[in-house]
């Protein structure tokens, strides 16, 4: 996982205090654990002194979370793919797993879309374009630029020539169809 400054933590207490008007609870952080099953027995054995109106174990509840992407838990659920993103993010840069965040969110819905995680990561792999931030400030500007650079496409046209190209036209022409840009990160539509 990543570094505990961004380390994945969940504040976790009980529909039981809560609906009694107590928050008590506690941090956990998610770097502690291995995988899910782990991660909510040590919940419950934090809450092993409380009992629901059955005499089961309580209901836990997820108060705040940090650095979890709100498609992966709710106030009562943590995914239960949620630590293989977790493991799979800690292995690329930080830059990259923003990019795939982004497009599991807003691009190509998962977990939502049913997609096996690692079907999702090769899905984005093929999208990702990269992240066009730089010098210009105009992410899909600068990215037409190094499309233009990449294909070839003005390659053989006099330099003369190559000036009259529009690449502010040619940026908004290729966003509009088959590109869509994320606060600076690039991705083709599929």
């Amino acid at each position: 996982m990543r570094n505990l400054e961004n380390a994945p933590r969940i504040y976790v207490v009980t529909y039981g205090q809560y609906n009694n008007g107590s928050l008590f609870g506690k941090w956990f952080n998610l770097s502690d654990y291995q995988n899910l099953k782990d991660f909510l027995q040590d919940c419950f054995e934090y809450h092993r002194n409380e009992f629901d109106s059955d005499g089961c174990r309580p209901e836990l509840m997820f108060q705040d979370w940090e650095n979890i992407p709100d498609f992966l838990i709710s106030e009562c659920c943590l995914h239960e793919d949620a630590f293989k993103y977790f493991e799979i993010t800690s292995e690329i840069n930080d830059r990259t797993a923003e990019a795939f965040e982004i497009y599991c969110n807003q691009i190509n819905s998962w977990p939502s879309n049913r997609y096996e995680l690692e079907d999702q990561l090769e899905s984005f792999q093929e999208s990702y374009q990269g992240y066009f931030g730089g010098a210009m400030k105009n992410a899909q500007l600068e990215y037409a630029y190094q499309y233009v650079e990449d294909t070839g496409m003005l390659s053989g046209v006099t330099s003369t020539l190559e000036r009259y190209f529009d690449y502010e036209a040619f940026a908004r022409d290729l966003f509009l169809e088959g590109y869509s840009e994320y606060v600076g990160h690039i991705f083709e539509d599929c």
